[in-house]
């Protein structure tokens, strides 16, 4: 039985020949001619001034957040189903994540719940696109304005996603990208952070590389980060780049195919197409198990295992993340739906690399695990 990885990513493009040019030329650091190539491109992309790439997406939500001055007990509204990056960057500046449920149905934060959240202490409202399908962002920006607050946009997953015909990545006073792996433009590892405030672009590029003096190296009057991009990585950049339009095209195919195979799987609540006239781009092909599915996510992902079949767990809920619950964080806090896609949502495989008879034989495959669980 062949294995099906949840992700393999394509180089297929230039990606080869600009590395081949990086060692013939000895650039391979962070001074290497790729890198603003790279972030200039990328700016492009979404519309943006400034592209400050740094070494992951981690690295992008610490900068942004300590660029904004977030400071001990100023609080950021976010969602409590994301990455813990998106909690941990502003806990290490000594600010306090504010948690705001999911819907149901987007899996992204729901809006409806951010302006009660909203205090004298709140300095900013984080905004994370999940999965595929953007946020609606003009409420959000609507209500940053009403009470004078940042907006941090995390648009990891989103690579040539778009809102009202806007690129994401494109919104609020900040935005961040990833370049894992699994997401749409891979660099191996890699972040990028992006503005149009060229005051906001010159702090993010200081703070990712030690916050060097600009007229005297090796002399610092705050602490900043090693977070360099390297020029061997935004090499594979470029040339992830250059196909984004036939790397969303393809993503957009498999989570149709899934949808078209699945969409009678009365087990399963499968993705949705389209969000505010806005297809999605299935930067994972998600899937919650049913109530009447009396098994969790982690088990499922182990059955898939045992049938040859790749896949991870969703997020884990940010107010029960044990690191948290340590240091006090998020007491008796309840968020229903989060803690529901904790539980009972997974991914299955739906890299660039899967073919169209993979697709079919991972249904086949789970299909045959939840009859088996009748």
């Amino acid at each position: 039985m062949n294995f099906i990885p949840v992700n393999e990513p394509v180089l297929d493009g230039n990606e080869k020949k600009y590395l081949c040019e990086c060692i013939d030329t000895g650039w391979i650091s962070s001074e290497g001619p790729f890198v603003k190539q790279f972030e200039e491109k990328m700016a492009r992309l979404v519309n943006r001034k400034y592209g400050i790439s740094v070494s992951n997406g981690t690295a992008a939500l610490e900068i942004a957040v300590a660029a904004l001055d977030i400071e001990d007990g100023d609080e950021v509204i976010m969602p409590a189903f994301t990455i813990i990056s998106c909690a941990t960057a502003v806990v290490k500046r000594g600010g306090i994540p504010v948690l705001v449920d999911s819907d149901q149905f987007t899996w992204n934060m729901n809006i409806e719940e951010i302006e009660e959240k909203i205090t004298e202490k709140t300095k900013a409202i984080m905004i994370v696109h999940i999965y595929g399908l953007p946020i609606d962002v003009d409420p959000v920006l609507e209500l940053a304005k009403k009470h004078n607050l940042k907006v941090i946009e995390d648009a990891a997953e989103m690579h040539g996603q778009t809102y009202k015909g806007k690129p994401c990545g494109s919104f609020g006073d900040i935005s961040v990208f990833s370049f894992y792996p699994n997401k749409h433009i891979t660099t191996g590892e890699g972040g990028m952070i992006l503005t149009n405030d060229e005051k906001l672009a010159e702090r993010c590029q200081s703070l990712r590389n030690l916050c060097f003096l600009k007229d005297v190296r090796y002399v610092h009057e705050e602490i900043g980060y090693n977070y360099r991009f390297t020029n061997l990585q935004a090499a594979v950049g470029l040339a992830q780049l250059e196909k984004i339009e036939t790397t969303v095209a393809r993503k957009r195919e498999i989570g149709r195919l899934y949808t078209e195979l699945l969409k009678n799987e009365a087990k399963v609540q499968i993705p949705l197409e389209n969000y505010n006239d806005e297809d999605n781009i299935y930067w994972v092909y998600g899937l919650v198990l049913g109530n009447d599915v009396n098994i969790s996510n982690r088990e499922m992902v182990n059955l898939l295992a045992s049938k040859g079949i790749g896949s991870r767990t969703f997020f884990w809920a940010i107010h029960e993340q044990p690191v948290f619950r340590k240091m006090g964080l998020f007491k008796g806090e309840k968020y229903p739906v989060a803690e529901r896609l904790a539980r009972k949502g997974f991914y299955i495989p739906s890299g660039l690399a899967l073919k169209d008879e993979q697709i079919k034989e991972v249904v086949k495959r789970l299909s045959d695990i939840l009859k088996e669980l009748n």
